[in-house]
């Protein structure tokens, strides 16, 4: 049977976002110069924890409270799944009171950096199988849909027609376990200059693999910031992979620092996304170009400029 029927507004109906009214009785301040809330971003732009910490300090809950006050109605946190319970909770409880919803967490931080999905090894995929049982419970308690998948390296006594199979084998086992519960691991492509000999770093080796485990549960995390220094074309290959793609990320190039920092035109990228309907969340999974709360500010200042809004 095929299962190609993509999830409802690529990623999901957006979580629905309270008026300056209720951040205010949550005491949620603004770094606005007039202590009013930021107006809301036209787009799911996600930060991740530590980017406000000088204009918020180092509680989490802070740090959130700050970004509701900007605008921002998303946030991704590569950590999650190392948190205790216990703080996953407190996070999701302020996440759900701020409205904001949660991005990606990585889902296999195990077998991410070996060749545990290319050489078709029996103990790879029960280690990358209780990862992902393991994170279900985590998507369940933070309200998560999506998590990051990293499909390890190449084996360089293999073919790659025969480590693209296994590793769709390997990732279609997992959608067994993540189907039931409506989630998505969504395969990240790296770029070879920073991380040499990963499975995936093309987007058109990512969208083959999507096709061939042909599950709703398995997509691709397009990091724009990955695509440009691999390959750049970064609207085509947004438009050819389209209904394999289900979460984006981005920082520009060079640097990966926030957009208006190096050479894509985001505005138009950004702008194209949206045009494209996508209403599911872009992680900023990039750093602060400047120090302390000027550096914090003007990325702020740049997702302003970028808003296709």
């Amino acid at each position: 049977m095929r299962r190609r029927e993509f999830l409802a507004g690529v990623g999901g109906a957006a979580v629905s976002v309270t008026g300056a009214s209720r951040l205010a009785r949550a005491g949620v301040t603004s770094g606005a110069k007039d202590g009013t809330v930021g107006e809301k971003f036209t787009m799911a732009f996600a930060p991740h924890f530590g980017m406000f910490r000088h204009h918020a300090g180092d509680d989490p809950v802070a740090q959130l409270e700050f970004a509701a006050g900007e605008g921002f109605t998303a946030w991704e946190d590569n950590g999650m799944s190392g948190r205790s319970p216990e703080e996953q909770t407190r996070i999701a409880e302020a996440m759900e009171r701020l409205g904001i919803r949660m991005g990606v967490f990585v889902l296999n931080p195990t077998t991410a950096w070996g060749a545990t999905f290319s050489r078709g090894a029996k103990e790879d995929r029960v280690k990358f199988l209780a990862e992902a049982k393991r994170a279900v419970d985590v998507a369940k308690r933070v309200n998560a849909t999506w998590m990051t998948v990293v499909p390890g390296t190449r084996e360089p006594r293999l073919d790659m027609g025969y480590q693209t199979a296994h590793a769709i084998d390997q990732l279609r086992a997992a959608c067994e376990i993540l189907e039931p519960h409506g989630l998505v691991m969504v395969l990240e492509p790296l770029n070879p200059i920073n991380h040499p000999n990963m499975l995936l770093a093309k987007m058109a080796h990512a969208y083959e693999v999507c096709r061939g485990v042909d599950s709703p549960s398995c997509k691709i995390l397009c990091d724009l910031y990955h695509q440009q220094a691999t390959e750049g074309n970064l609207i085509n290959n947004i438009d050819s992979c389209w209904d394999e793609i289900a979460y984006f990320q981005q920082g520009d190039h060079p640097g990966r620092n926030e957009p208006t920092t190096g050479e894509v035109n985001y505005a138009n990228v950004f702008g194209h996304i949206k045009g494209k309907g996508f209403a599911g969340v872009l992680g900023m999974e990039h750093g602060n170009s400047k120090p302390g709360k000027a550096g914090e500010r003007a990325v702020i200042e740049a997702y302003r400029a970028c808003d296709p809004g």
